[in-house]
């Protein structure tokens, strides 16, 4: 019997494949970390008691601080120019970090306002994902290098890395001179502009936020600067109120938690957040989400509440979805929630890509997260817990608005979709970790 010999390079990359599809596959289907425990069912103080804000502290392990004030920021054409208007007017420094950043329109405008800065000894940083952050312009990005601008990327694929690089930073933190910062879900690339007047132009909202509330973003920013850079940043150009909490009589003046999420198999405090604040509903709870694949445990709390005659609403974008599978995957869990009482949205003009919730019209959460598996259990994200009734009522006119704009599934004929459907949901459930 003739024994087949191969060269031992191919020998060699068989048995690289071999060993990357059996580390692709681990990523894919077998979490690194376990899962969130079962949260018991006690009793939850109202969200305008200074106990819910001390208890979500507690969680969060991050204080409760006051200060500062928060703007809704609605679409391109309302964050865009107040985001080029602050590096505009930069005296010392600009961080900025975002998860995707492609070439175009946006991005030619911010690297302008960023390399004049640079020109005005502005000393302006840049954190790019290594997954989102690549389709930016290279040529532009070494101009602004050459300007004096740093940069770093955060695990740009390594194929000894894989695992690594399943976990990314989805954080926003945009934040000039320690005083004035933007958090939300909007990104660098041209179809965040507009007024979400068509498929073409998402519908977003960021927050311009002031104060201690800035300061807070800038600990987002710095905690993954100095991990992936090596540079520590202090001092009062970073920090210029140095834990000092401004008054002020404006009416945006407000109590807040700032959540920074780095998920470990011990720590979830993105999913600790998000149970704790609606739990603690007592009228009505909106939720505003592009990516909308809750946990058993989150699950279960929308529907509690829901069941206990709370208005409980959630909008979620359509077919203009990015990612249809995602959109798949939430689908499963439409007929549960639903049968609980929950009101679901889905909105009609374009992609939906807002990340809120607002409850009983007296406290607010904004940030980078999604509501899912990805970013309470994997991600980096960074979000924001407001205690002020003028901006919750901001966030909640602007969700009716946007209920203008959107469909309401009826159960009745959601339970009449078709097998196939039932089927390409459970399918695209096998991934949910991933989207």
């Amino acid at each position: 019997m003739e024994i087949i010999s191969l060269p031992i390079w191919v020998i060699f990359f068989l048995i690289f494949g071999i060993l990357a599809l059996v580390t692709a596959l681990t990523a894919l289907f077998f979490p690194i970390f376990s899962r969130p425990k079962k949260y018991t069912n006690s009793e939850v103080p109202a969200v305008d008691s200074e106990d819910f804000l001390q208890a979500l502290a507690g969680v969060a392990n991050a204080p409760v601080q006051s200060g500062g004030q928060a703007k809704l920021l609605n679409n391109g054409e309302q964050f865009f120019p107040e985001i080029l208007e602050a590096i505009n007017k930069a005296e010392k420094t600009i961080n900025f970090m975002t998860y995707i950043w492609t070439k175009g329109k946006m991005s030619d405008l911010v690297f302008e306002g960023l390399i004049k800065a640079l020109h005005r000894k502005v000393e302006v940083r840049i954190v790019l994902d290594g997954f989102g952050g690549t389709g930016i312009d290279d040529e532009k990005l070494e101009i602004f290098k050459k300007a004096g601008g740093k940069v770093c990327w955060f695990r740009p694929a390594h194929l000894g890395k894989l695992t690594r690089f399943y976990r990314r930073n989805h954080r926003r933190a945009i934040i000039m001179d320690g005083f004035v910062g933007f958090i939300g879900g909007a990104a660098i690339e041209d179809k965040w502009l507009g007024n979400a007047e068509n498929p073409e132009h998402w519908r977003d909202s960021m927050v311009k936020v002031t104060g201690s509330m800035a300061e807070n973003l800038q600990s987002a920013f710095i905690q993954v600067w100095t991990d992936t850079y090596g540079e520590f940043l202090v001092g009062r150009k970073f920090y210029p109120h140095q834990g000092k909490h401004e008054g002020t009589t404006d009416s945006t003046t407000s109590k807040h938690v700032s959540i920074i999420s780095s998920p470990s198999s011990e720590f979830h405090p993105i999913s600790n957040v998000f149970w704790l604040s609606i739990k603690a509903g007592r009228e009505k709870i909106y939720l505003t989400y592009s990516y909308f694949v809750p946990d058993k445990t989150l699950r279960n709390i929308l529907k509690e509440k829901a069941r206990e005659g709370i208005d409980v609403r959630i909008l979620l974008p359509n077919d203009y979805i990015d990612g249809n599978t995602i959109r798949w995957a939430s689908h499963r869990y439409f007929e549960e929630l639903l049968q609980a009482g929950v009101k679901i949205y889905e909105y009609q003009p374009t992609m939906i890509h807002s990340k809120t919730i607002v409850v009983d019209g007296k406290f607010s959460i904004v940030g980078s997260a999604n509501f899912d598996i990805r970013s309470t259990e994997l991600n980096k994200e960074n979000i924001l817990c407001i205690a002020e009734k003028g901006f919750a009522s901001d966030l909640e006119n602007t969700f009716f608005q946007d209920l203008k704009h959107a469909k309401q599934m009826k159960l009745g004929a959601w339970k009449k979709r078709s097998f196939f459907r039932r089927i390409r949901e459970r399918f695209a459930s096998l991934f949910e970790e991933q989207y």
